[in-house]
């Protein structure tokens, strides 16, 4: 996975990147320690340096004097401000993410932004020597924002977004202010040496008065269980699409599901993507199509993941922990694109399989395959499938639909289809379904119609 390219779709962001690259000239730019193997096994003793960017030196980081922070001109306490944390660096190299999500929440919004870079720490080979050094890393980060404060910044203010063992260091930072934080972000937060701890010994929702949590690598080096006010569980919290199935890929392997969680956040803050999360009691139950009611909710409807769930704070504080479901695609753009599939069937037999779905436009086309198990058909029984395709391909001109088994050798069956219907998601937007009657599906053979509108019906 390469760096984003990074997004200038306002004439603005040209005058801040003139700005920076004067900055740049008259004064030594900074950026993340770059250790090497040698580091690892010999290991690094902790080391904490924050680095100040905005959008006068978005390209440019500004080495924060922590004795003395407002040495330098730019770091204004009437900004809100963010906090970057990378997590366990196991062989030295800086995070090849944090630039893009620098450049990409300052084209959001006009704040400080402060990586945290603690590579010299993370360093070591010795993994449990680097969760010791979770805890000395918030109480330096504590100490920063008390300096802030003093200087009159508001806690409410501050977000810190930190990526697996940077969530924990997010979450005993915001303890040691009683919760009183606006906002933590943890993107896939660390699971070895936290799985199984209290609430105190690792981030919790009671850290801030805001915790969002994105989990990707859950079967591995992610945390599993909730740790916010809503989590959000990417293809189920484990294993990502595109990311290496087998020990031969090499380190990609290890590292991909894990570090999809700071993509997928990328997405949603450059709004290439706005994805609608569900939720749900289990990722089985999503697939199956079972929890679109969003009606917790409110007129607000479900939330979307990522930066702007923000908007849903005030409904979510309410409410229990929450844990919300979405899929995604192999690559960015990430979102995918949902239809509630309800098939009505007149087999006087039941009959078991799976569906796909081909959308078409013109020369456009796109292609869900509902097949993670076999599902049942009965006479006269609505069956209600989730839909999910990699883009929008809207209206749709025509629409394939193919049942299947996946029996190699047994007989070819018929499924008798008296209306399928289509119904965009998220439901609360209303969207005309598309609908169709009278469909004889033979095996294995595609079925093409154009699609009406629907009908009222009883059915």
């Amino acid at each position: 996975m390469g760096m984003y390219l990074l997004r200038f779709p306002h004439s603005w962001l040209l005058a801040i990147m003139l700005v920076s690259s004067a900055v740049c000239e008259d004064q030594g730019c900074e950026d993340i320690t770059d250790l090497d193997l040698k580091h690892s096994i010999v290991g690094s003793s902790l080391k904490v340096r924050l680095l100040l960017f905005t959008r006068a030196n978005s390209t440019c980081g500004q080495l924060i004097d922590r004795e003395n922070p407002f040495s330098k001109p730019y770091l204004n306490v009437s900004r809100p401000t963010t906090f970057t944390i990378h997590g366990y660096r196991p062989t030295g190299s800086p995070p090849v993410w944090m630039r893009s999500v620098v450049a990409e929440i300052l084209a959001r919004k006009d704040i400080n932004v402060i990586v945290v870079d603690w590579n010299h720490g993370a360093t070591n080979i010795n993994y449990l020597k680097v969760v010791e050094n979770t805890r000395p890393v918030a109480v330096i980060l504590t100490d920063f924002i008390k300096k802030l404060q003093n200087k009159g910044a508001s806690l409410d203010s501050i977000h810190m977004i930190g990526v697996s063992l940077g969530a924990h260091i997010s979450g005993f930072t915001g303890a040691n202010f009683n919760g009183s934080i606006g906002r933590i972000t943890a993107l896939d937060p660390a699971g070895p040496s936290f799985t199984g701890k209290p609430p105190e010994e690792r981030l919790d929702p009671t850290d801030a008065q805001f915790v969002d949590a994105l989990h990707t690598d859950m079967d591995a080096f992610g945390f599993r269980k909730p740790v916010g006010h809503i989590d959000f569980y990417a293809n189920g919290g484990a294993d990502q699409p595109g990311c290496p199935k087998t020990i031969f890929s090499g380190s990609e392997y290890f590292k991909c599901d894990h570090q999809r969680s700071v993509f997928l956040y990328l997405d949603s803050v450059n709004r290439t993507c706005r994805t609608v999360a569900y939720p749900c009691s289990s990722y089985s139950d999503f697939l199956d199509g079972k929890c679109f009611n969003c009606s917790r909710f409110g007129s607000a409807g479900c939330p979307v993941f990522g930066y702007d769930v923000i908007e849903w704070k005030d409904v979510l504080l309410k409410l229990d922990q929450t844990s919300t479901y979405f899929t995604t695609n192999k690559a960015s753009p990430f979102c995918k694109v949902g239809y509630k599939v309800d098939i009505l069937t007149w087999n006087s037999e039941k009959r078991w399989g799976h569906i796909t779905l081909t959308l078409r436009k013109g020369d456009q086309e796109t292609t869900a395959e509902i097949n993670h198990k076999s599902y049942e058909f009965q006479q006269y029984t609505e069956t209600s499938l989730l839909a999910q395709f990699d883009r929008e391909v809207q209206p749709a001109e025509k629409i394939t639909l193919k049942y299947g088994t996946g029996n190699v050798f047994g007989p070819k069956y018929k499924l008798r289809v008296l209306r399928i219907r289509l119904t965009p998601l998220p439901l609360e937007l209303n969207l005309r379904p598309m609908c169709r009657y009278d469909l004889l599906l033979l095996e294995n053979k595609g079925v093409t119609f154009r699609p009406i509108p629907c009908e009222h019906s009883n059915f």
